[in-house]
């Protein structure tokens, strides 16, 4: 089953910790956004392996936008 995480804002990405073929845990940080001047940590809620990663460091993502698919 795959888990889509979507931004929940719009912000500009900051840093990406995350690459395909990643194994990750419930609750790591995938990527880093900012916005307002808040750096806000974008986590998974689901353990598996990171199939595609959608955002780059520097790029703008709006409200509903995806980040990353994570397979379980």
């Amino acid at each position: 089953m795959a888990e889509e995480i979507r931004a929940e804002m719009v912000a500009n990405v900051m840093t990406v910790s995350i690459a395909e073929g990643d194994t990750v845990h419930d609750g790591d940080a995938l990527v880093l956004l900012e916005s307002m001047k808040m750096e806000i940590p974008v986590l998974t809620e689901a353990a598996g392996t990171v199939s595609s990663v959608a955002v780059r460091a520097g790029d703008v993502v709006q409200e509903g936008d995806l980040i990353a698919v994570v397979d379980s």
